[in-house]
């Protein structure tokens, strides 16, 4: 298995599910698609980015840095799908934040299949 490969897949799993999980949130509150969520969606980015620049490297292996250096653009995506859905009720929304979320997972456990066309590929290449 290619770590390059790997750490690219668990790290678009991860900001699909941080997306997911924002608008799960903000429907479940009861807050419908609109310009002030959109806005609150980004300013959690920016404050997440900036969180992420103190957090501490590990030496080797996908480590919290290199998940939380990418974290924040989970709540911009879903800032994005707010925008998208502009009118979207709060039950919208939050079926939104399920198929953000769902994608999510099925790109994290199509990683095998990845893994497999990967390799296929580069055998391909190299004969």
């Amino acid at each position: 298995m290619d770590p390059t490969l790997d750490g690219v897949v668990m790290r678009a799993t991860v900001v699909l599910l941080v997306a997911g999980l924002c608008l799960v949130t903000a429907g479940t509150a009861g807050l419908g698609g609109s310009l002030p969520l959109a806005f609150a969606l980004a300013v959690v980015g920016a404050g997440l980015y900036l969180v992420a620049t103190t957090v501490d490297a590990p030496a080797d292996g996908l480590g919290v840095r290199e998940v939380a250096t990418d974290l924040w653009t989970g709540p911009l995506l879903a800032a994005v799908v707010v925008l998208v859905w502009l009118e979207g009720s709060p039950g919208e929304i939050q079926a939104l934040g399920g198929l953000v979320g769902l994608v999510g997972m099925l790109n994290y456990f199509l990683r095998p299949l990845y893994h497999l066309v990967y390799g296929a590929v580069g055998r391909v290449a190299n004969a």
